[in-house]
């Protein structure tokens, strides 16, 4: 396993420097999607690190911490099986079903880059950084995030980039509906 989390990390990181080659190092077969699923395990660190900064930086939620943390880790869990399961029916219709293992391989693994780059960018909130620097820092690698989606889904199953594009829409509406769920079941 150790062998599959270094390569998928390695192809992960040139594909964050918009280098497709990077999919070579991604198991493509459905054992190797499945396999990939351990980058939400890599990634839960810097999900509860994120929130501790925001809690620290914002205050902590209305419904409690506790309450708060189990609708993120419930949210977590549909966020990165749900995505999986809703973008095959699409990929089907497009065609390109035999792709699909290699999108999600690939689609995981980058989500290790993306949950990184937001880790670091709660740094500067934390320790007192006007706002408008923290929001101009937001919003840069959210648009980068979009971009390496983007390209990710482009390139693992050769689409146009306005499939690619709605791929990148069915992530962020999923993403907007558990925030909505997120907020309901902390009491927020």
């Amino acid at each position: 396993m150790r062998t599959i989390i270094i390569a998928g990390l390695a192809g992960a990181l040139l594909l964050a420097r918009g280098r497709a080659e990077g999919l070579s190092l991604v198991e493509s077969s459905p054992a190797g999607a499945w396999r990939s699923f351990v980058a939400a395990l890599i990634c839960l660190p810097a999900l509860l690190g994120i929130r501790v900064f925001s809690w620290v930086t914002f205050g902590t939620p209305e419904g409690g911490m506790s309450r708060t943390l189990i609708a993120e880790l419930i949210a977590y869990t549909i966020a990165w099986v749900g995505f999986a399961l809703l973008s095959l029916p699409i990929i089907q219709g497009w065609g390109r079903e035999a792709s699909w293992p290699r999108f999600i391989a690939t689609w995981n693994w980058t989500n290790i880059v993306q949950y990184a780059l937001m880790l670091v960018l709660t740094v500067p909130a934390a320790i007192g950084l006007p706002p408008m620097v923290t929001q101009a820092l937001t919003l840069c690698a959210i648009g980068y995030a979009f971009w390496l989606e983007w390209f990710v889904a482009r390139h693992a199953l050769g689409v146009s980039g306005g499939k690619a594009a709605a791929l990148v829409g069915l992530d962020l509406a999923l993403g907007l509906f558990l925030a909505g769920m997120i907020r309901t079941l902390s009491g927020g």
